[in-house]
């Protein structure tokens, strides 16, 4: 297996590698047995739905409306009627409760369902209820008044085997004294997409106008900049942690997040916040945040 940077030739990375042999490859002819030459697919190969229907079936009732969610608004997107059509009929042949609650959120009538049997459901294809490795995930850190905290924090992610990544106003690197904090996103250019999981470290930074001017009258605890309102608002409905101490509470509430909600950590100690924020990631998702109704 090649194991460098650069697998296509030819290349300057890799010292040219991968190469030709010298001898190249040499074809070695060998006797086939007679027999009947076609080209044929097994029974299976016409089984489109038994496999997507089991997957279904053993969702928890909230990766249920997670999977209804994201189908509807993916559709809602298309404007080709007839590509929606055939989309719920496809549907209709993996589950008609799925079809239905679909073509609900389109506004559209379900087809008649027309199932196999399919296959028995398995736990294993479900994620509620199981942990997993945190290794190489990503938390992004709003930067704000208290940069020590920040240091600590980035060192014991960066200690946990995860990705710490400093968002802030602008890019280069944070002032004050200590250390100092490399900026890896800008309030421009950061999106919930990119974390896992999101920390405020105190009160954000304000912002910068249109033309790259601060508002000196803002100071560390002035209004939230909506580029920061939005990154928490989408991080909260997309179900993935969030953390913050000092003044993070007055950015949540900017970003309409109910305090005590599932999977919002406010502290006072700001590695402690972390801990809970590490816990919750091993979960993937924060499922308590959105009670499912589907059975």
């Amino acid at each position: 297996m090649h194991t460098g940077v650069a697998p296509y030739r030819p290349n300057s990375l890799d010292g040219g590698c991968p190469f030709h042999a010298a001898d190249g490859y040499v074809e070695v002819p060998f006797p086939v047995e007679a027999g009947p030459r076609g080209r044929l697919a097994p029974a299976s190969y016409d089984d489109h739905f038994s496999q997507p229907r089991m997957f279904w079936r053993s969702m928890s009732p909230v990766e249920k409306e997670h999977i209804v969610a994201a189908y509807t608004f993916e559709l809602s997107r298309v404007y080709e009627q007839a590509i929606k059509e055939r989309q719920r009929r496809v549907l209709a042949q993996i589950d008609p409760v799925l079809c239905e609650e679909v073509a609900a959120g389109l506004g559209l009538p379900a087809p008649a369902a027309s199932l196999i049997e399919g296959r028995p459901a398995s736990p294993a294809l479900s994620q509620v209820g199981e942990v997993w490795p945190t290794t190489g995930r990503i938390i992004g850190i709003v930067a704000g008044s208290d940069l020590d905290a920040l240091r600590a924090v980035r060192r014991t992610i960066l200690d946990d085997g995860m990705v710490p990544l400093v968002i802030a106003p602008t890019g280069g690197v944070l002032a004050g004294e200590g250390e100092p904090v490399t900026v890896q996103r800008t309030f421009a250019a950061a999106r919930s997409v990119e974390f896992d999981a999101v920390l405020v470290a105190g009160a954000p930074a304000p912002g910068a106008d249109a033309h790259g001017a601060r508002d000196a009258k803002a100071g560390m605890s002035g209004p939230v900049d909506p580029r920061v309102v939005l990154l928490l608002n989408e991080a909260y409905r997309h179900g993935k942690p969030i953390g913050g101490w000092g003044r993070a509470g007055d950015a949540f509430a900017a970003a309409s997040i109910p305090p005590g909600s599932p999977g919002v950590v406010v502290g006072v100690e700001p590695v402690a916040v972390l801990g809970e924020v590490t816990a919750l990631l091993a979960r993937h998702r924060v499922w308590d945040r959105f009670p499912a109704t589907l059975a």
